[in-house]
């Protein structure tokens, strides 16, 4: 049995047919355990950890940080047994066009590549689950050992390099000092909870986030020595080894693009925003959208969440507006169920089920995440569940599993101070629901005009399946929850 394994780079999602490679996390002569995290891979859909698929040392990288890699490339070559005796070494003569090390012609004899999907012996990373479930995810399989990431020797960050604001956390190397209160940045003034800041966006790749979680570094006092200004490894060890350390200057908000001489910048299409391009391009010229706006009255609402966070048992729990759109949408598709269906050409899939997707931006685009089974979810648990998806999606940790089978979709635009919108359906999705920044505004209230808190509920619709009538009775509906949302619960449950 041959000691060299190439492993290919696996299939990370539904339909994904590459990945850019964002870091390796090893190095050529490193000695690795199964399932330790070994690069860095950022798909259409989501930035994911791809671990060891077997312990050994790394014999050879064959890409380079920066490089797209289809699905099925050899990314690395593992000696599995080092310990056995002298071994013909693989090439480590970099070719022309400047990438890593290869194999060279003799040692490919002894050189084992990874099965094929649906080769691979069950319960292993990549292949099918006893029992006949669905095949581990990669990146979140067993771990039978704890995972040792050894230092990274100075790599300087090529150019090209996209900066990514997005923060990836994996499992905290075994050494770690405790981990300090979590960074949560603020992009209305650049500030950061939990540490030091003295304002503007930190730009820093998301395994350079991680690391300075690990080690306790507040990458705001830094100052980058990366594209950009980014912050780099190099600087975050610095930091954390107790070298001298430039305290960042205040910088403007938005960092200023580069433009060229003449006077234009290109932005490469790819990763989420390129999947997003394509999806949204799709559902525009194949589902006839109609859109229809309904203006509400939210004052009880808002007082409701206010009783409600006051109670003992959700003093520590996440109480948005957007939990009550959430609720309402759930039980406004128990009363027309064909809102949450899918257009399959010769026939209409209505779901029972309601995985509710929240449309979330990160640094790396729009994603849009979902709770699945959220209509069998109770309030409280609604509220955990929402409050774990938007803080995955914001550090960047969000998995392709958790964006995949969408039937419904919430789009929270009030959160930049916007009144509602149009929204495109995500694909294979009849209804997407706009809600609107809740404001104080005069309304008739009782008779009388009134300052009352009021909100913009925008529903766009596939018209195949959706007519008026259903469209406006289902965001009525929507609208009479959130005017009065306890004596909705009283009559509609």
């Amino acid at each position: 049995m041959s000691r060299i394994k190439t492993f290919n780079l696996p299939d990370l999602g539904e339909g994904l047919t590459e990945g850019e490679i964002l870091a390796w996390l090893v190095k050529v002569g490193d000695t690795i355990e199964l399932n330790q995290p070994i690069v860095e891979v950022e798909t259409a859909k989501a930035a994911v950890e791809i671990p060891a698929k077997w312990a050994g040392q790394v014999q050879a990288i064959h890409h380079p940080e920066g490089t797209t890699v289809e699905v099925g490339t050899p990314i690395i070559a593992i000696d599995t047994d080092p310990g056995a005796g002298p071994l013909e070494a693989l090439s480590t003569t970099a070719t022309p066009s400047g990438d890593l090390p290869t194999p060279s012609a003799a040692s490919l004899a002894a050189v084992e590549v990874a099965p094929a999907e649906g080769m691979i012996e069950p319960g292993l990373i990549g292949g099918a689950a006893p029992g006949g479930r669905t095949a581990v995810l990669v990146g979140y399989g067993p771990r039978t050992t704890a995972a040792k990431r050894r230092p990274r020797k100075n790599t300087p960050v090529p150019a090209s390099a996209e900066v990514d604001h997005a923060v990836v956390v994996g499992d905290k190397a075994a050494a770690s000092p405790p981990i300090p209160a979590p960074q949560v940045h603020d992009r209305r003034n650049g500030t950061s909870g939990g540490g030091a800041r003295t304002g503007g966006l930190v730009l820093a790749k998301p395994p350079v986030r991680k690391l300075a979680k690990d080690l306790g570094v507040d990458l705001g006092t830094l100052t980058g020595s990366g594209p950009l200004g980014s912050i780099t490894r190099e600087d975050v060890q610095q930091a954390a080894s107790g070298a001298s350390v430039v305290v960042a200057e205040p910088i403007a908000a938005t960092t200023a693009p580069s433009f060229g001489a003449d006077r234009e910048q290109r932005i490469p299409v790819k990763g989420v925003r390129k999947l997003t391009a394509e999806n949204m391009s799709r559902s525009a010229f194949t589902a006839p959208h109609v859109t229809e706006f309904l203006t509400v009255d939210v004052t009880r609402a808002m007082k409701a969440l206010d009783r409600l966070r006051g109670r003992r048992e959700w003093r520590d729990v996440r109480v948005s507006p957007l939990l009550l759109v959430a609720k309402a949408v759930l039980l406004a598709v128990q009363r027309h169920p064909m809102v949450n269906s899918t257009w399959a050409g010769d026939e209409i899939v209505v779901k029972e089920y309601v995985n509710l997707g929240i449309a979330a931006a990160t640094e790396r685009g729009l994603i849009v995440p979902n709770v699945k089974d959220a209509g069998r979810l109770s309030l409280r648990e609604l509220a955990d569940a929402l409050t774990d998806l938007v803080q995955t999606a914001k550090s960047g940790r969000t998995s392709p599993a958790a964006m995949s089978g969408g039937t419904l979709t919430i789009t929270n635009v009030g959160v930049f101070g916007v009144d509602t919108g149009t929204p495109i359906l995500p694909p294979g999705e009849s209804a997407i629901l706009a809600f609107g920044a809740v404001r104080e505004m005069p309304w008739v209230h009782k008779g009388k005009v009134k300052v009352r808190q009021v909100t913009t509920l925008g529903l766009s619709f596939d018209h195949r399946i959706v007519d008026g009538e259903l469209g406006s009775k289902f965001l009525r509906d929507v609208g009479d929850f959130l005017t009065d949302p306890e004596a909705a619960l009283l009559a509609w449950t």
